[in-house]
């Protein structure tokens, strides 16, 4: 009797769930290429749909000049939608726990019922121009948590430790009804002024023992908060985070009197304990309820208004000009005369300007 022949090819047909898995993919990538519809953004994005929240903040980040008249499409219509948040910018150097904090503190945020909004910043490589972006792995509690949304962004060559559309973000966040806003700046020393202009508290989170109590009385970023938490304020670390606090607080007393009518704090806490962080929240509260009282509230959101503005004209003009053809051309022309010492940078700069103003 002849052998039953088996079939070679069982093993390389694709099987039911590869296909479906196929599938979805393709609807995947049909979903990415298809044209964005801003009134359908929009509606989404105010109904609280997530996914529309990313699209519309991957859409204000995208550098495409096909994509900027949609973006600003997509903010005139948000606007009327924003402003109904608490911003909260939180800083500190690399090592402090900024991401365990933040983590802790909007847990006990969504605890409370708020829906809490965290745009982190991460840093470019000067040389890649790459970033790690890896504060959702580092929030991995709270990236789980239906109230909360985390947006990690590369700061690319914005200054100040924030991102090129971090302002933009906030807007899209409030439209899309987050009543707590969270930026988490980069971290890396003096430069972490910016987010001052964006936001309506600002924490400053030090670390006990690290040697910076009075050498932190001459940054300018002392003067901006609003409050100083020593964080890691545990186990053997306590006394010190109670004498950190004595130092800063003495610190704080050398500063003239704020417009705000509000004297900055400091406060204790630990954030790999959860302890202190409801002092915090308290805190914040206390500040706010004191300035929307006394006007400064509204005054600072409008001052910041103002100075977006400011911003926004140096940033297209910025744009405009190393995006117009003649500067393209003549650009790699003056670099090569600089290399060559045949011309300085001023004369080259002088040249560039006056190529652009014809």
């Amino acid at each position: 009797m002849p052998k039953k022949k088996t079939s070679s090819t069982a093993s390389h047909s694709v099987s039911k769930s590869e296909i479906t898995n196929l599938k979805s993919i393709d609807s995947l990538k049909k979903k990415r290429n298809e044209p964005i519809v801003i009134s359908k953004l929009v509606k989404n994005l105010i109904n609280q749909d997530i996914s529309a929240l990313s699209k519309a903040i991957t859409l204000i980040e995208s550098k495409s000049p096909k994509h900027s008249k949609k973006a600003k499409l997509l903010l005139e219509a948000c606007l009327p939608h924003a402003n109904r948040s608490i911003r909260i910018g939180i800083t500190g150097v690399p090592g402090v726990g900024k991401s365990t904090f933040i983590e802790a503190f909007g847990t006990y945020l969504t605890g409370l019922g708020k829906r809490v909004a965290i745009l982190a910043i991460d840093p470019s490589s000067s040389i890649s121009k790459g970033s790690i972006l890896g504060d959702k792995t580092r929030m991995e509690a709270l990236v789980k948590d239906k109230k909360a949304f985390i947006r990690p962004s590369a700061t690319g060559e914005s200054l100040g430790g924030t991102a090129r559309t971090t302002r933009e973000s906030v807007v899209l966040c409030e439209a899309a009804g987050y009543d707590i806003i969270i930026i988490e700046t980069v971290g890396v020393g003096q430069s972490e002024t910016k987010v001052r202009g964006m936001v309506d508290f600002f924490l400053l989170l030090k670390l006990a023992g690290a040697g910076d109590e009075l050498q932190g009385i001459k940054r300018g970023i002392i003067e901006l908060a609003d409050a100083i938490a020593i964080n890691k304020s545990d186990g053997n670390n306590v006394k010190a985070a109670l004498f950190a606090m004595k130092e800063f607080k003495r610190a704080l007393h050398l500063f003239p009197a704020r417009d705000s009518g509000w004297f900055p704090k400091v406060i204790t806490c630990s954030a790999l304990r959860n302890e202190g962080i409801s002092n915090i929240w308290n805190m914040i509260t206390e500040y706010v309820e004191l300035t929307r009282n006394n006007g400064y509230f509204d005054k600072i959101r409008q001052e910041q208004n103002k100075t977006w503005l400011i911003q926004t004209i140096e940033s297209r003009l910025k744009s405009r000009f190393f995006n117009a053809d003649i500067i393209k051309k003549a650009l790699p022309e003056q670099l090569d005369l600089i290399e060559k010492n045949k011309i300085t940078p001023f004369a080259a700069a002088d040249y560039l300007l006056s190529l652009s103003e014809m």
